[in-house]
């Protein structure tokens, strides 16, 4: 009964969802506050009503409801507790519930929030909401339905896929969704932008934050993604250009566009029509993620293998929602006035060049990601598209932008002096250059782009830094000065400089992968084997009995000469289940480097195959990550986005006066 209930308030949800669209739109075009405000009501009741129908699938795991198909299909008696509640979506039916959850809950937010917004721009943005809301509602009570019953229940389920029982993915698909569903505000504000025919500053004041914050969790979850992938698949790598990696990429490079173009039209007010259009691909990509992941039409450890017949229902989305925004962008974004002008070396400037070498980087990944699909679609050869497109394509893209990032922060609104700002920039050159032949002399010459890496990684924190310095004036102005402009700082400026920082971390470790070693030995009790002047020794095997799973686990010791550094311990995991077999790898770090290590197959000999890395750096690809998300929340964190309780009140004073004479 409870899991009817939930399918109860699933469905109810549309419905609302159909109010919450019409209340909104019609509301604010004629001008009805109360139906304004019944908008977002319904939008607060919408999320009600998601989290009730997410709370009872959620129940129907814990208890192992097997006369649920969807719990039947992705659980069992034997799975623990936690991966329980992980296999709510570790499926496609139930991660869509929780991709409408986390939709609701961006619609109750912006509700909660509106206060302080105008208050047709709000009705639109959640009648724009409402619309998304209804179609991703439809699809799932159509094709994708969680709450089907199964009859007569099996006395077990099938369990989940063993590669993802794993801690990593508690937390990355709810970050995924996060990041993916929350550029749908940016979406609805452009939309409602064009419906109403202007973008200014207060549009772009609203706009940046819910941006800043789909974008952090984006990025957390691409990082965390990068990071399973890693520790979980045993094959060294972090990152594969996998189509279904770079659906998760392509917003993300459009949201960083995004959120540095609306910078302009609030300062500036120009580049509006420009940054209209970028919250909507930003969402588009989202979509076609989604597409990729659901429609069936790639085989990958990250896709839910389906029905195409659900894919035909999300391309009908597609056209929908993408083909109908930018065609309303095409009628309306002619009429919106261009705003300031500004000299090509200046902050616009350089926020343009970041925008410009962003969506070109975008189109990079795009082509290369749905290029061979399409062309097995029309019944082209099979082409696989890898490292070899990627790397002679995006990484030149990215470097100049890499360079400007550094330069971009030190010149002027409207008209900047490059010359001055690079004169600033003296320690970062110093920096770069010191660090770029300290790696050439190590490395005897070393990898050269491996080594120019780093030294662009060296640049840019050290011009993070630097502008920190230069907006305190540290070195030029008495310590009180320094310390007084040091607290009045915006946090804006202080996570803008925190995201750069980042960056460059990220972007050291990727350099520095180049410099990795690696042995594939078959090793016996007792051997030894030598890898980047460590000493890895074969100590034992034996026999671990899990919850659902029995494992081989190895034990090896990492040696510094005749000094212990670490024991570690690869598994072979095999789940009689499934009947599948999943290497469980074993890592030693302390932070400048790790020692990466994967157990293979026995040779029937009392041999194993090992799988030995040393990667230098690479746990900074993903500090840098942490970084740059801990950036993007303190800009959030500034309080000229946070909303004052002194316009809320006036607002809530507002709408009644109003109301009465509807």
């Amino acid at each position: 009964m409870i899991i009817e209930l939930g399918h109860f308030a699933l469905i109810l949800a549309l419905p609302v969802a159909v109010l919450q669209a019409g209340l909104g739109l019609a509301g604010a075009a004629r001008g009805d506050w109360n139906a304004m405000a019944a908008a977002r009501t319904a939008a607060l009741a919408q999320f009600i009503l998601i989290a009730l129908a997410f709370a009872t699938l959620v129940h129907a795991y814990v208890v192992s409801d097997f006369s649920v198909l969807n719990v039947a299909e992705n659980s069992s008696l034997q799975k623990p507790l936690f991966y329980k509640l992980t296999s709510v979506w570790g499926n496609h039916e139930g991660s869509m519930v929780l991709w409408v959850l986390i939709l609701s809950l961006y619609g109750a937010a912006v509700a909660w929030f509106g206060d302080a917004m105008p208050p047709r721009l709000c009705a639109r943005v959640l009648g724009v909401k409402g619309l998304v809301a209804i179609g991703f509602l439809l699809f799932i009570l159509f094709t994708s339905n969680p709450f089907l019953r199964l009859d007569p229940a099996p006395a077990n389920g099938q369990g989940l896929n063993p590669i993802l029982q794993d801690p990593g993915l508690a937390f990355h698909p709810p970050f995924l969704y996060l990041g993916y569903v929350g550029n749908a505000v940016a979406f609805a504000f452009a939309v409602a932008a064009l419906i109403e025919g202007r973008v200014d500053a207060t549009w772009a004041r609203w706009v940046r934050p819910w941006t800043l914050a789909s974008w952090c969790f984006l990025t957390v979850g691409i990082a965390m993604g990068s990071w399973w992938a890693y520790y979980t698949l045993g094959w060294g790598g972090w990152w594969f250009w996998d189509p279904v990696e770079n659906a998760s990429l392509m917003p993300w490079l459009a949201g960083t566009a995004l959120i540095h173009s609306s910078i302009v039209v609030e300062r500036r007010d120009t580049l509006k029509s420009w940054t209209v259009l970028l919250a909507i691909l930003t969402f588009s990509l989202s979509l076609v993620g989604t597409f990729l992941v659901r429609s069936g039409v790639l085989t990958s450890v990250h896709a839910f293998a389906l029905d195409p017949r659900r894919g035909v229902f999300i391309l009908a989305l597609l056209v929908v929602a993408i083909g109908g925004s930018l065609t309303l962008y095409a009628m309306r974004a002619p009429r919106l006035q261009p705003g300031g002008l500004f000299a090509p070396i200046s902050r616009e400037g350089a926020l343009v060049l970041n925008n410009v070498v962003l969506a070109a980087c975008c189109a990079t990944v795009f082509i290369g990601t749905l290029y061979p699909l399409f062309l097995d679609a029309v019944g082209g050869p099979k082409l696989s598209v890898g490292y070899p497109f990627f790397d002679r394509t995006f990484v030149p893209l990215v470097i100049p932008l890499l360079l400007a990032v550094g330069i971009g922060p030190l010149l002027a609104w409207k008209r900047g002096d490059l010359l001055g700002a690079l004169q600033r920039l003296w320690a970062a050159f110093a920096v770069a250059i010191v660090v770029v032949l300290i790696g050439l002399y190590v490395e005897r010459g070393g990898p050269v782009l491996a080594v120019l890496g780093l030294g662009l990684a060296a640049w840019m924190a050290m011009a993070a830094a630097v502008e920190v310095a230069d907006r305190v004036r540290l070195f030029r102005a008495p310590w009180p000065e320094v310390w007084r402009r040091a607290i009045n700082q915006p946090r804006a400026s202080y996570g803008m400089s925190l995201a750069h920082f980042g960056l460059a971390v990220t972007v050291a470790g990727i350099s520095a992968s180049a410099f990795q070693q690696q042995r594939i030995v078959m090793m016996h009790l007792g051997d030894q084997t030598q890898l980047a002047g460590y000493t890895l020794r074969f100590d034992g095997i034996g026999k671990h009995d899990g919850n659902n799973y029995t494992a081989d686990v190895a034990e090896f010791t990492l040696l510094d000469g005749s000094r212990v550094i670490a024991h570690l311990a690869p598994q072979r995991r095999f789940f009689p289940l499934q009947q599948q077999t999943v290497s469980k790898t074993s890592i030693h770090t302390n932070l400048l480097a790790d020692f990466y290590l994967a157990l293979g197959d026995p040779d029937g000999k009392g041999g194993w195959a090992v799988r030995a890395y040393w990667k230098p750096l690479v746990p900074f690809i993903w500090i840098g990550g942490v970084i740059m998300a801990f950036g993007g929340a303190v800009s959030l964190s500034d309080r000229r986005w946070r909303v004052g309780v002194a316009a809320r009140r006036a607002a809530r004073a507002a709408l009644p006066a109003r109301g009465s004479g509807a």
